[in-house]
């Protein structure tokens, strides 16, 4: 019976981490106007994850960078040819111009924190 529950344990957490990478979505926040969209840098994540931003216009992302992981030091766009070095606990403003509609992932250099701006 031990074994049982082992595995049904084992096969939940699993699923769990399957979620946690690859499936979890967070909700998007929608960008209003002109004012910079701040992203929190901190516990392994980006607040917001998810922005919805027009294409073709150009956005401020303003990264407030709170962890002192050597991990969180840069913001990469890989799919805009961008890269930030972001310093600790001082914002660091972005301006990204999406050219098109679609789904452009930012990270840390390690893909660890991972966000995305989606361009309508």
């Amino acid at each position: 019976m031990s074994n049982i529950l082992i595995n049904l344990g084992g096969l939940v957490l699993a699923g769990l981490i399957v979620w946690w990478f690859w499936l979890y979505r967070p909700p998007a926040l929608r960008a209003a106007g002109a004012q910079p969209i701040e992203i929190i840098v901190a516990d392994g994540v980006y607040t917001p994850a998810r922005i919805e931003v027009p294409a073709g216009k150009p956005v401020t992302l303003r990264f407030l960078r709170q962890d002192p992981s050597p991990c969180a030091e840069k913001a990469l766009f890989d799919g805009l040819g961008i890269s930030a070095d972001l310093p600790i606990g001082q914002p660091l403003d972005v301006v990204v111009t999406p050219p098109q509609p679609g789904e452009y992932e930012f990270s840390c250099q390690m893909r660890m924190y991972r966000g995305v701006l989606v361009a309508k």
